[in-house]
């Protein structure tokens, strides 16, 4: 999975769940914890996720991931690019699936 990939996932978990917790990122992208934070720790570098802790909160691990407005500018983009590739991969697909019905219907009239 490339890491535009992994980055609209977890861009889009964000926008979701402002308080998800970095193990629930994982399970849900599929990937390792470790994998999870590293991507994260990307987006925040990069300056399209913000993180704030819950300061009040008794678990002092506790953080709210915000998307920027880059963040939000950057899953857009994301978003067309991901939906451009998955168009791709059906036409593909749905091409596939006529040449094999083609090919039983030949195969059923033989």
């Amino acid at each position: 999975m490339s890491p535009d990939l992994h980055h609209y996932k977890l861009l889009k978990l964000i926008e979701a769940n402002p308080a998800i917790q970095q193990r629930e990122m994982a399970k849900a992208m599929g990937v390792s914890l470790g994998k999870a934070n590293y991507c994260l720790q990307a987006l925040v570098q990069k300056g399209l996720v913000k993180m704030d802790n819950f300061r009040r909160n008794d678990n002092k691990l506790g953080y709210s991931y915000l998307l920027t407005p880059s963040g939000i500018e950057e899953k857009a983009k994301l978003t067309v690019n991901f939906l451009k590739l998955k168009i791709v991969e059906y036409d593909t697909i749905r091409n596939e699936i006529e040449e094999l019905r083609r090919d039983v219907e030949r195969e059923a009239k033989a």
